[in-house]
């Protein structure tokens, strides 16, 4: 059975959702076990913001009982995709696997959008934040170093705080004034990682790292601590030059055909066979590599091949992969109370939420402390934090007093975009404890340095 089949008096017109098969809709028995994981629904209490409410409203506009309104567009968009609900689910409902094409095919203009009679709101397409800063500016890392100089030598000078107390920064767009806002204090950048680095000791595997986009103009301290950690560990660590970002940016907002891109070069950059896994150190980045299969097929079933596939059957989050390969214990002491963020594309879309706690707790000194709804959302969410910002300021806060309350010497967060939103709220509340990768503590215990040194 299709979408199409259930209605089929729109036929002439494509119809939204129409590439979804239809059975993934049922698979949802509205339970609403999923309701109290979902962190817009528990904001809300609207049930056209919990994933039945959602999944209901895709469904309706596919069988052509309800037009897609900017009402309806509204609750589809304000979904962070975290997928909460699909660890929830007792019936295996694949939400990302729903809400993900009937976004991109959201952005089709010449797609049907309710019934025959109904008129279908015109699709203004990207707005010039999406353009420029989202499209043009985020996938490249380079583009984004650039951009971002201006902003690292008004930190040391000071100046930032200087334009926020005069007012100048109110001069800038909403929207680059919340970037603006939003950005951490920003570490000198490290120099760029050789492409082959040897393992140390006994060789036991050979793997190449993915150091994608956003996480290497701003985190490459992070991917730096990842390469030693994969030496220390016996493992030959190569770095493509021509690698890309993952697609995550592009696909997520509806844009498939640069996404498409975007997993062909990637695809064709990390093919080489010799190569035993490709690590990722950035949830959100390795959900959407994971993924690349399906994704491929959803967007291009005719064209589809097995490399996707292939490729994504290679992809391993940097904690999985230690835990499977059997790590190096550490010696270094490192004494401090850390409280782990749990990134929702880590344990949500890919099931990986043991490994980090296994491996902090190899580290001597660690204490390692549960927070509070470890299910829910901080409100990062890719750039979520940008496009719904009242939302992602009520659980960024949220999450962060769930932090606190277990009183962290270190906040350890295994997402780029789960780390800057962390930071931007504790510099909101002028607290200067640190947000830090797992990787890089279990890096400065290897190398015996001290919390101190890294902060």
């Amino acid at each position: 059975m299709t979408a199409t089949s259930s209605n089929p008096t729109s036929a002439a017109l494509p119809v939204i959702g129409q590439s979804i098969p239809y059975e993934r809709f049922l698979d949802c028995v509205h339970c609403g076990l999923c309701t109290a994981a979902c962190p817009t629904y528990v904001e809300t209490g609207n049930e056209n913001d919990g994933p039945r409410g959602r999944i209901y409203l895709m469904r309706a506009v596919v069988d052509g009982r309800l037009p897609l309104t900017p009402a309806v567009r509204g609750h589809l968009d304000s979904c962070l995709d975290c997928r909460s609900c699909e660890t929830a689910c007792p019936s295996g409902v694949q939400y990302g696997r729903l809400l993900e094409p009937f976004r991109v095919e959201m952005q089709n203009p010449s797609a049907q959008t309710g019934p025959a009679s109904s008129p279908a709101p015109a699709n203004p397409g990207p707005d010039w934040f999406h353009r420029w800063i989202l499209y043009g500016l985020f996938p490249y890392r380079n583009r984004l170093q650039l951009a971002l100089m201006p902003a690292r030598i008004m930190q040391q000078l000071g100046l930032d705080r200087l334009a926020r107390r005069i007012g100048l920064t109110r001069l800038l767009p909403q929207r680059l004034q919340r970037m603006e806002a939003q950005l951490p204090r920003l570490r000198p950048i490290p120099q760029a990682l050789p492409e082959f680095l040897p393992a140390i000791g006994t060789r036991r595997a050979r793997v190449a790292l993915f150091v994608g986009c956003v996480a290497d103009a701003m985190f490459r301290h992070v991917h730096w601590a990842t390469a030693r950690v994969l030496q220390q560990n016996g493992c030959d660590v190569l770095i493509p030059r021509d690698q890309g970002c993952c697609g995550a940016i592009h696909y997520h907002s509806g844009a498939a055909e640069p996404a498409l891109q975007l997993m062909d070069t990637n695809t064709r950059v990390f093919s080489d066979p010799a190569i035993d896994a490709v690590i990722v150190n950035v949830a959100g980045c390795g959900s959407m590599l994971k993924d690349y299969g399906h994704i491929s097929h959803e967007l291009q079933p005719q064209a589809a091949t097995q490399a996707p596939e292939a490729f994504s059957g290679k992809v391993r989050d940097i904690h999985e992969f230690l835990m499977q390969l059997g790590p190096v214990i550490p010696k270094g002491r490192i004494d401090a109370v850390v409280g782990l963020q749990d990134a929702c594309h880590l344990q949500h879309a890919q099931k990986i939420r043991r490994e980090p706690r296994d491996l902090l707790g190899l580290i001597p000194g660690i204490q390692l402390k549960a927070i509070a709804e470890p299910e829910l959302c901080c409100g990062a969410a890719g750039t979520y934090n940008l496009t719904q910002p009242e939302m992602a300021d009520r659980l960024g806060r949220r999450k962060l007093r769930n932090l606190l309350d277990v009183n962290p010497q270190v906040i350890a967060s295994a997402n780029a975009g789960c780390s800057l939103q962390l930071q931007a709220h504790l510099q909101q509340q002028s607290l200067s404890i640190p947000v830090m990768h797992p990787i890089e503590l279990l890096d400065a215990s290897y190398r015996g340095v001290s919390l101190e040194s890294l902060c």
